[in-house]
């Protein structure tokens, strides 16, 4: 078993954004289908290409206003095989478009030298998002995943993030991948209204079981696609809590199943989720990358920025 663990990104105590709701960005803002909530086909033509782009130089921006280094993620958390079997891609197909996502988001970084931009390859689950599914063992989960994880650590992503983890096995299956490829992994689960995972697990129970199974490999934890008063009650100052690293919170306060079939944005208020990220990290002091998930968008991450890190207004 390989257990070398990649350098550290960045330093202890750092404070880094990310972005925020791709998908619901590009269908609600920019008018767009995306079939399956599928982003990755954009990268097929010029006009998605800078739909793409546009939407990452707004969070870049805010970085550079606020002297912050980010974190960007590939449009690619349904570039993976089921996924990109309904859409008409193969192997092949997904392997290429899983590098040329990575190359899109690294020309992003070197459009502005002032910030520092690290290409986090974007994996999601097998499942979709909010249901547990066909379970996978972390075996089946590892096999699943790794040709994806591969293609975009090959191409030169700086991370693996794999977001709305529904249950532990799965999660082991990926961190398991990203080893297997020497790639850092940031691990995100998503929880329902109870705090808990689809699955059922309490996030310190899901925290523990990924680390047990994987000699503690992802660089931290976070939680993705829900709000703050779904999962406040579930932290505290129990030592797992220290593996938390990324939020993606959304800004509506809906569940899953009212979120699921969506006929118009619930954007939710900026500010106020602003200030509750504040006080998740003077809560959390290891939390590190913060950014958004479904109905945020550059208006919450900017008031996101202001609330932890201070200065300008983005």
């Amino acid at each position: 078993m390989n257990n070398v663990r990649p350098t550290p990104l960045w330093r202890s105590g750092d404070l880094l954004l990310t972005d925020g709701g791709l998908e619901t960005t590009l269908v609600f803002h920019n008018g767009l289908d995306l079939p399956d909530f599928a982003a990755f086909p954009l990268l097929s033509d010029g006009f998605g290409r800078e739909v793409l782009r546009d939407y990452y130089r707004r969070y870049v921006h805010i970085a550079r206003r606020h002297g912050l280094d980010i974190v960007l993620d590939t449009p690619t958390w349904r570039a993976s095989a089921d996924w990109g079997a309904r859409l008409g891609y193969d192997a092949q197909r997904l392997r290429a478009v899983n590098g040329e996502a990575v190359d899109l988001v690294r020309g992003i970084g070197a459009e502005c030298t002032e910030v520092r931009v690290l290409v986090s390859g974007n994996v999601g689950p097998r499942g979709d998002g909010y249901q547990v599914g066909t379970r996978m063992s972390a075996a089946q989960a590892e096999d699943y995943h790794r040709p994806q994880i591969a293609a975009l650590a090959r191409a030169g992503a700086d991370l693996i993030t794999v977001l709305t983890m529904t249950y532990p096995e799965e999660a082991i299956g990926v961190a398991r991948a990203a080893r297997s490829e020497k790639a850092s992994i940031a691990v995100g689960f998503t929880v329902e209204t109870d705090g808990r995972l689809p699955s059922g697990h309490t996030l310190a129970d899901a925290v523990a079981t990924v680390d047990a199974a994987t000699d503690g490999y992802p660089l931290h934890y976070g939680i993705n696609c829900a709000h703050p008063d779904h999962f406040r009650s579930a932290l505290g100052a129990d030592p797992w809590t220290a593996r938390l690293g990324l939020l993606r919170a959304n800004a509506s306060r809906a569940s899953h199943a009212e979120l699921d079939e969506p006929t118009e944005l619930d954007a939710g208020d900026p500010t106020e989720l602003a200030e509750q990220y504040a006080a998740l990290r003077d809560l959390l002091p290891n939390l590190t990358v913060l950014g958004g998930c479904c109905g945020t968008d550059h208006r919450h991450i900017a008031a996101v920025a202001m609330a932890c890190a201070g200065g300008r207004s983005a």
